[in-house]
Protein backbone atom coordinates (compact mmCIF):
# COMPACT_ATOMS: atom_id res chain seq x y z
CA UNK A 1 0.00 0.00 0.00
CA UNK A 2 1.48 3.31 -1.10
CA UNK A 3 -0.68 5.62 1.02
CA UNK A 4 -2.95 4.94 3.97
CA UNK A 5 -4.73 7.48 6.15
CA UNK A 6 -6.37 6.14 9.30
CA UNK A 7 -8.99 8.28 11.06
CA UNK A 8 -7.16 11.50 10.22
CA UNK A 9 -8.25 14.84 11.65
CA UNK A 10 -6.81 18.28 10.94
CA UNK A 11 -8.13 20.77 13.47
CA UNK A 12 -7.53 24.52 13.38
CA UNK A 13 -8.19 26.98 16.19
CA UNK A 14 -10.26 29.91 14.91
CA UNK A 15 -10.59 32.22 17.90
CA UNK A 16 -12.67 30.28 20.42
CA UNK A 17 -13.85 27.84 17.75
CA UNK A 18 -12.26 24.57 16.61
CA UNK A 19 -12.55 23.91 12.89
CA UNK A 20 -12.29 20.33 11.61
CA UNK A 21 -10.72 20.88 8.19
CA UNK A 22 -10.41 17.08 7.99
CA UNK A 23 -12.88 15.04 9.99
CA UNK A 24 -12.10 11.34 10.53
CA UNK A 25 -10.69 10.66 7.06
CA UNK A 26 -9.65 7.11 6.17
CA UNK A 27 -8.23 6.60 2.68
CA UNK A 28 -6.00 4.17 0.80
CA UNK A 29 -4.22 4.79 -2.50
CA UNK A 30 -2.32 2.00 -4.26
CA UNK A 31 0.80 2.38 -6.33
CA UNK A 32 -0.02 3.15 -9.95
CA UNK A 33 -3.48 4.60 -9.38
CA UNK A 34 -4.84 7.78 -10.99
CA UNK A 35 -7.03 9.38 -8.33
CA UNK A 36 -8.87 12.70 -8.33
CA UNK A 37 -9.81 14.21 -4.99
CA UNK A 38 -12.76 16.41 -5.76
CA UNK A 39 -14.79 18.88 -3.75
CA UNK A 40 -15.95 22.51 -3.66
CA UNK A 41 -13.97 25.38 -2.17
CA UNK A 42 -13.65 24.93 1.59
CA UNK A 43 -14.33 21.19 1.46
CA UNK A 44 -10.94 20.22 2.89
CA UNK A 45 -9.33 18.97 -0.33
CA UNK A 46 -6.36 21.35 -0.12
CA UNK A 47 -5.79 20.37 3.52
CA UNK A 48 -5.89 16.73 2.44
CA UNK A 49 -3.39 17.47 -0.33
CA UNK A 50 -1.03 19.06 2.21
CA UNK A 51 -1.24 15.94 4.38
CA UNK A 52 -0.74 13.55 1.43
CA UNK A 53 2.21 15.61 0.19
CA UNK A 54 3.91 15.66 3.61
CA UNK A 55 3.59 19.45 3.66
CA UNK A 56 1.61 19.15 6.90
CA UNK A 57 0.84 16.48 9.49
CA UNK A 58 -2.47 15.35 11.01
CA UNK A 59 -3.73 16.71 14.33
CA UNK A 60 -5.02 13.22 15.11
CA UNK A 61 -4.92 9.89 13.30
CA UNK A 62 -2.16 8.21 11.33
CA UNK A 63 -0.70 8.64 7.86
CA UNK A 64 1.39 5.79 6.46
CA UNK A 65 3.49 6.67 3.41
CA UNK A 66 5.13 3.63 1.81
CA UNK A 67 4.61 1.86 5.13
CA UNK A 68 6.21 4.58 7.29
CA UNK A 69 4.22 6.46 9.91
CA UNK A 70 4.67 10.06 8.77
CA UNK A 71 3.74 11.47 12.19
CA UNK A 72 6.94 9.98 13.63
CA UNK A 73 9.27 11.55 11.05
CA UNK A 74 11.43 14.63 11.55
CA UNK A 75 11.12 17.75 9.40
CA UNK A 76 14.24 16.68 7.50
CA UNK A 77 12.78 13.23 6.84
CA UNK A 78 9.53 14.78 5.63
CA UNK A 79 11.50 17.09 3.34
CA UNK A 80 13.38 14.10 1.95
CA UNK A 81 10.07 12.41 1.07
CA UNK A 82 8.82 15.57 -0.64
CA UNK A 83 12.03 16.04 -2.60
CA UNK A 84 12.56 12.44 -3.72
CA UNK A 85 9.17 10.72 -3.77
CA UNK A 86 6.62 13.40 -4.75
CA UNK A 87 6.49 15.76 -7.72
CA UNK A 88 4.26 18.77 -7.06
CA UNK A 89 2.33 20.69 -9.72
CA UNK A 90 0.54 23.83 -8.52
CA UNK A 91 -2.25 25.96 -10.00
CA UNK A 92 -0.03 29.06 -10.02
CA UNK A 93 2.98 27.24 -11.54
CA UNK A 94 5.38 28.53 -8.81
CA UNK A 95 8.18 29.17 -11.30
CA UNK A 96 11.00 31.56 -10.42
CA UNK A 97 10.51 34.57 -12.74
CA UNK A 98 14.19 35.45 -13.18
CA UNK A 99 15.17 31.94 -14.27
CA UNK A 100 14.69 30.41 -17.72
CA UNK A 101 12.55 27.32 -18.22
CA UNK A 102 15.73 25.24 -18.29
CA UNK A 103 17.02 26.78 -15.06
CA UNK A 104 13.67 26.29 -13.32
CA UNK A 105 13.70 22.58 -14.18
CA UNK A 106 17.34 22.27 -13.10
CA UNK A 107 16.66 23.79 -9.69
CA UNK A 108 15.57 20.64 -7.77
CA UNK A 109 18.57 18.81 -9.21
CA UNK A 110 20.81 21.60 -7.94
CA UNK A 111 19.37 21.12 -4.45
CA UNK A 112 19.96 17.38 -4.84
CA UNK A 113 23.66 18.02 -5.48
CA UNK A 114 23.72 16.76 -9.08
CA UNK A 115 26.51 17.89 -11.39
CA UNK A 116 25.90 20.77 -13.79
CA UNK A 117 26.27 18.53 -16.84
CA UNK A 118 23.75 16.01 -15.45
CA UNK A 119 21.31 18.79 -14.52
CA UNK A 120 21.46 20.40 -17.95
CA UNK A 121 21.05 17.12 -19.85
CA UNK A 122 18.15 15.93 -17.66
CA UNK A 123 16.33 19.28 -17.80
CA UNK A 124 16.65 19.45 -21.59
CA UNK A 125 15.28 15.92 -21.95
CA UNK A 126 12.30 16.71 -19.71
CA UNK A 127 11.44 19.97 -21.47
CA UNK A 128 11.62 18.21 -24.82
CA UNK A 129 9.32 15.49 -23.44
CA UNK A 130 6.65 18.08 -22.55
CA UNK A 131 6.93 19.78 -25.94
CA UNK A 132 9.08 22.78 -25.02
CA UNK A 133 12.27 22.04 -26.94
CA UNK A 134 12.10 25.50 -28.55
CA UNK A 135 11.26 27.38 -25.33
CA UNK A 136 14.01 26.20 -22.99
CA UNK A 137 15.72 29.56 -22.73
CA UNK A 138 12.55 31.62 -22.25
CA UNK A 139 11.62 33.07 -18.88
CA UNK A 140 8.11 32.47 -17.44
CA UNK A 141 6.78 35.88 -18.54
CA UNK A 142 7.69 34.94 -22.12
CA UNK A 143 5.60 31.76 -21.96
CA UNK A 144 1.85 31.15 -22.09
CA UNK A 145 0.05 29.71 -19.07
CA UNK A 146 -0.01 26.27 -20.66
CA UNK A 147 3.70 26.45 -21.42
CA UNK A 148 4.47 27.55 -17.85
CA UNK A 149 2.54 24.56 -16.52
CA UNK A 150 4.54 22.28 -18.82
CA UNK A 151 7.72 23.71 -17.31
CA UNK A 152 6.26 23.03 -13.86
CA UNK A 153 5.53 19.43 -14.85
CA UNK A 154 9.06 18.98 -16.18
CA UNK A 155 10.40 20.39 -12.90
CA UNK A 156 8.16 18.02 -10.92
CA UNK A 157 9.62 15.10 -12.88
CA UNK A 158 13.26 16.10 -12.48
CA UNK A 159 13.89 13.83 -9.48
CA UNK A 160 11.92 11.00 -11.17
CA UNK A 161 9.42 10.73 -8.29
CA UNK A 162 6.95 7.83 -8.27
CA UNK A 163 4.07 10.14 -7.26
CA UNK A 164 2.75 13.22 -9.07
CA UNK A 165 0.52 15.44 -6.90
CA UNK A 166 -1.36 18.13 -8.81
CA UNK A 167 -3.22 20.92 -7.01
CA UNK A 168 -5.76 22.31 -9.52
CA UNK A 169 -3.08 22.06 -12.24
CA UNK A 170 -5.48 23.26 -14.97
CA UNK A 171 -7.16 25.93 -12.82
CA UNK A 172 -5.46 28.93 -14.46
CA UNK A 173 -5.49 27.59 -18.02
CA UNK A 174 -7.80 27.93 -20.99
CA UNK A 175 -9.71 24.80 -21.97
CA UNK A 176 -7.29 23.80 -24.77
CA UNK A 177 -4.21 24.12 -22.55
CA UNK A 178 -6.06 22.33 -19.75
CA UNK A 179 -6.80 19.37 -22.03
CA UNK A 180 -3.14 19.22 -23.08
CA UNK A 181 -1.96 19.20 -19.46
CA UNK A 182 -4.44 16.43 -18.64
CA UNK A 183 -3.08 14.38 -21.54
CA UNK A 184 0.44 14.76 -20.14
CA UNK A 185 -0.81 13.59 -16.72
CA UNK A 186 -2.56 10.61 -18.32
CA UNK A 187 0.65 9.69 -20.14
CA UNK A 188 2.61 9.94 -16.90
CA UNK A 189 0.11 7.57 -15.29
CA UNK A 190 0.40 5.20 -18.24
CA UNK A 191 4.19 5.21 -17.76
CA UNK A 192 3.75 3.93 -14.21
CA UNK A 193 3.45 7.07 -12.08
CA UNK A 194 0.88 7.34 -9.32
CA UNK A 195 -1.10 10.50 -10.10
CA UNK A 196 -3.18 12.30 -7.46
CA UNK A 197 -5.17 15.26 -8.75
CA UNK A 198 -6.90 17.84 -6.53
CA UNK A 199 -9.77 19.59 -8.32
CA UNK A 200 -13.16 21.23 -7.87
CA UNK A 201 -14.08 20.44 -11.50
CA UNK A 202 -16.06 17.24 -11.99
CA UNK A 203 -15.28 17.18 -15.71
CA UNK A 204 -11.56 17.09 -14.94
CA UNK A 205 -12.05 14.59 -12.12
CA UNK A 206 -13.79 12.20 -14.53
CA UNK A 207 -10.51 11.92 -16.48
CA UNK A 208 -9.06 9.97 -13.56
CA UNK A 209 -9.77 6.30 -12.82
CA UNK A 210 -11.08 6.96 -9.34
CA UNK A 211 -12.85 9.91 -7.71
CA UNK A 212 -12.72 10.59 -3.98
CA UNK A 213 -15.36 13.17 -3.09
CA UNK A 214 -14.75 15.32 -0.02
CA UNK A 215 -17.22 17.67 1.65
CA UNK A 216 -17.02 19.46 5.00
CA UNK A 217 -13.79 17.61 5.75
CA UNK A 218 -15.33 14.16 5.26
CA UNK A 219 -15.03 11.66 2.42
CA UNK A 220 -18.60 11.28 1.20
CA UNK A 221 -18.05 9.07 -1.86
CA UNK A 222 -15.24 6.97 -3.34
CA UNK A 223 -15.98 5.67 -6.84
CA UNK A 224 -14.30 4.10 -9.85
CA UNK A 225 -14.65 6.12 -13.07
CA UNK A 226 -13.02 6.43 -16.48
CA UNK A 227 -12.02 3.55 -18.69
Amino acid sequence: MLIRLENVYKIYQMGDTLLNALDDVTLEIDEGEFVAIVGPSGSGKSTLMNILGCLDTPTKGKYFFEGRDVSKLSDNELAAIRNRRIGFIFQNFNLLPKLTALENVELPLTYAGKSSSFRRKKAMELLEAVGLKDRMHHKPKELSGGQQQRVAIARALSADPPIILGDEPTGNLDSKSGREILEILKNLHASGKTVILITHDLNIARQAQRNVHIQDGKIVKDEKVGD
